[in-house]
Order: C-alpha cells, then structure tokens, then sequence
C-alpha cells in the first residue's frame, strides 16, 4: 500500500470511496442478520431466567418438604408426652398435682393444632408451587424450542456470511490505513450521522446520491477534477463523480465476487 503522505487527492477519493463501497457491504451483511442475535440473546436470557427460578421454587420444595417432616416429628413427640402426662395423671396425690399435667397435656394439644394448622399451610404452599414449576416447565420448553430455532437460523446465516465479513472487515482496515487521519475522522463523524451509513456518495443528474438539492455546474466541474475533497452543503457527505464512482465500484465488484 502507497504511503498516506504520497497519496494524491484523486488516490484519496478513490480509497475513501472504496472505503464506503466495503463499509457498506459490511452493513449489507450485518442487516441479513437484522434483530436476529438481539432475538436470540433476548431468549437466551428468558431460559435462562425461567430455569433459575424453577431451580429456585424446587429447592424451596425441598425446604418445605423437610419442614413438614420436621412438624410431623414434633407432632409425635407431643402425642407421646400427652401419653406420658395422663398416665402421670393416675398416680397424683392431690389435685394441684392433677391440674398441672392437665395444663401440660391441654399445651401439648394446642401444639398438635399449631403444627398442623402450619402444615396445612405448607401443604398448600407445596401445591401452588408445583403448580408454578409446571406452568414455567412448559413455557421453559418453548422458549428452549424457540431459541433452538432462532440459534439455527442465526447459524445458517453466520456460516454463510462470516468469512465474506472477515474478508471485509480486513479490507475496510486496509484502506482505512492509507487515508489520512482527518479525512478518516470526517468519514466517521459522516458515517455515524446518516441513517443509511453512506459518507461518501457520488453525482447523479446533477444532485449528490439520494438528495434532490442540484449541485452548481461550477461545483461540478471542481469535484470531476479531483483536485480536492468537497463536501455537500446540504447533506453533509464526501462528494465523488460518477466516473470514479463507476471505476471504483467495478473494481470492489470483482472483489465481492469471489464470495
């Protein structure tokens, strides 16, 4: 590649306009691809968050569960100390003595009615969590096919386009090293600006590419000259004419062939 200081203005339009040419078959490529990685990301993140939380409900399960166990445990434990107070109850020697293991088998009962009012209501919370993991088990399948689906299509896409963007991504660098850093700047700024991505356009009819603001004959004739980079004052862009536009666009057309 030529150095950037020996370059003539005419060698930096046709490298800014090549420039352009590759940029926007980048962009060609990348718009095929369209919303299609954001989809898949987007669902990659709801399966993802689908199956955390039924992770999350199943361990909660298992929590309940044990504590169940654990109140059914206590449960007995009070039905064997309601054996052992009334038994007691046969062998007092006066009435306080009675009294007292009556008070202690009346708590143990209200600890019975306690653990299972509890129970019920874990019971009932079990229930409404299995009743969660189905619904999200079901909606995790078909997001999961979904996302298959979209991942294969995106894939298809990919292997189809990745080395041609590969081989273009290196050639945009390629040229981007011969232009000079300010005209390399305001081909950014340009770029980023437009909606369509095009900082660089040529003469058509006597108007830059895609504007209806004719270009004075005067101006026309400095931009066929090449002499110097002009701007169009309406739009902004990098002016090419459409000779060099043609030239260049044969030339990149051979080198997007090959793919």
């Amino acid at each position: 590649m030529a150095n950037t200081k020996e370059l003539s203005v005419e060698d930096k339009l046709r490298a800014i306009y090549d420039l352009q040419l590759i940029d926007s078959r980048i962009d060609e490529i990348r718009n095929v691809r369209g919303e299609l990685p954001l989809e898949v990301e987007d669902l990659e993140d709801e399966v993802a968050g689908l199956s955390t939380r039924s992770e999350k409900l199943k361990s909660e399960l298992e929590v309940i569960e044990d504590l169940i166990k654990g109140k059914k445990n206590a449960i007995d434990e009070h039905k064997e100390a309601i054996k052992k107070y009334t038994k007691q109850q046969e062998t007092v020697r006066n009435n306080r003595e009675f009294n007292s293991l009556t008070k202690e088998v009346e708590f143990q009962e209200l600890e019975i009615q306690l653990a299972e009012k509890q129970m019920k209501e874990m019971k009932a919370s079990i229930e409404h969590k299995k009743d969660v993991i189905s619904q999200s088990k079901e909606k995790l399948e078909v997001k999961s096919n979904h996302l298959k689906h979209k991942k294969s299509e995106l894939d298809a896409i990919m292997s189809e386009t990745a080395k041609e963007e590969e081989f273009l991504t290196d050639k945009s660098a390629e040229y981007q090293a011969q232009i000079d850093t300010r005209l390399m700047a305001a081909y950014t700024r340009i770029r980023t600006s437009v909606r369509n991505g095009l900082a660089v356009v040529s003469i058509e009819r006597g108007a830059s590419a895609g504007s209806f603001f004719t270009i004075p004959p005067q101006t026309q004739v400095e931009i066929a000259s090449r002499k110097k980079i002009i701007i169009d004052e309406h739009s902004g862009r990098i002016l090419v004419d459409s000779v060099l536009a043609d030239e260049e666009k044969e030339k990149m057309e051979k080198l997007f062939a090959k793919f």
